[in-house]
């Protein structure tokens, strides 16, 4: 059975949707298990649903324009996170390890691979989850300059417990997963979670292909899939 792993994206204290990755056009968040866009209101009915844990965006970290750790904390009482914060290096990874159960290391954010290795070396692995972020085919980064397939070969390399596939062109649009991903990264299939534009339909395609975990927003948040299926 696959695993349904929420996502919230927090933005000024609210919970927020929006396509593709851009978030100059982001819009308070509607969802089926909440009146509003508080997310401690929404986390408390995911729980109420099922949910295990819960992937946590703070949009204002990644974009270095504020934080909502005050939401985030209480949330951490309620349901594991597994937080993206924007860390860039091993000593945002530390500062940030009091505020979630998981701490995504993303490749829109990480400095350099050498930080990512210095991160591994640190920390114990269940306490780490890499997100290859992917946007128009490309490796989406700041500051790695690698091809998708070379980092995949890193990550081999490191061995790490749990990876986010994600495809930054889906989010929000619910226009299913790039299939070619998985294949690419076939040797690393057990570590896989999955996320960007998940569907209804390709649940059951994607537990038959080995995938346990998968991030769903909007699928989750308008009713279309359930955390318990």
């Amino acid at each position: 059975m696959i695993e349904i792993i929420p996502v919230l994206d927090l933005m000024n204290s609210i919970a927020v949707s929006g396509k593709s990755g851009n978030r100059n056009s982001y819009t308070p968040l509607s969802t089926f298990y909440s009146s509003n866009s508080d997310p401690v209101s929404i986390v408390q009915s995911l729980k109420i649903n099922g949910a295990n844990q819960i992937y946590i965006a703070d949009l204002d970290l990644i974009e270095k324009q504020g934080h909502n750790l005050d939401k985030i904390k209480i949330i951490n009482t309620m349901l594991p996170i597994m937080l993206d914060a924007g860390i860039k290096d091993v000593k945002s990874f530390k500062f940030f390890l009091e505020f979630a159960f998981k701490l995504v290391v993303a490749t829109e954010t990480l400095e350099s691979l050498e930080e990512l290795y210095k991160i591994f070396d640190s920390f114990p692995k269940e306490r780490i989850v890499v997100s290859v972020d992917i946007k128009d085919e490309q490796l989406f980064s700041q500051n790695i300059n690698m091809t998708i397939t070379d980092f995949k070969k890193e990550l081999i390399a490191i061995n790490p417990n749990e990876i986010i596939l994600l495809n930054i062109s889906n989010v929000g649009t619910e226009s299913g997963f790039d299939k070619n991903l998985i294949d690419t990264f076939s040797e690393l299939k057990d570590k896989l979670i999955l996320g960007g534009g998940i569907t209804k339909n390709e649940i059951n395609v994607l537990s038959k292909q080995g995938i346990k975990k998968v991030l769903v927003g909007s699928s989750l948040h308008n009713g279309e899939i359930n955390i318990i299926l």
